[in-house]
């Protein structure tokens, strides 16, 4: 797997992925486009929702919906590395079982989710979950 990121202008620059998708990154805190920090947040969540969408629709459940909070706290000195992350999950379906969520979410943070997992190298990181029920 390779990537490419390219300067634009001052702390403004372009993410090429592997596959052809680019992407606008900020080093400005956030001010035009994601910073480098948010994008590994957003990594985190969105590996993890595709890992729990996946089980559980493998496993025939109802899930009409996946949200992920990531919640996170940094070292206030450099390197402003993330020392706790938390992805909270709430899940939306039919007749959800608390025990297919509670699987999902775990099988995504001990075996699937490569993101999550090669951050616990040196983060903690938590999972919560909340089921909300549809008709």
């Amino acid at each position: 797997m390779q990537a490419r990121v390219k300067w634009v202008e001052g702390l403004t620059f372009l993410g090429q992925s592997a596959s052809g998708h680019q992407i606008v990154i900020d080093g400005n805190g956030g001010e035009k486009a994601p910073s480098p920090m948010e994008m590994v947040l957003l990594s985190a969540g969105s590996c993890s929702a595709i890992d729990v969408v996946s089980i559980l629709q493998k496993g025939r459940h109802d899930v009409r919906d996946c949200e992920v909070i990531v919640s996170a706290q940094r070292r206030e000195q450099a390197p402003r590395m993330f020392t706790k992350i938390n992805l909270h999950f709430i899940v939306t379906g039919v007749e959800l079982s608390q025990h297919a969520v509670e699987r999902a979410v775990q099988l995504s943070a001990e075996k699937y989710c490569s993101v999550s997992l090669m951050l616990a190298a040196g983060v903690d990181i938590s999972h919560s979950f909340e089921i909300q029920y549809v008709n």
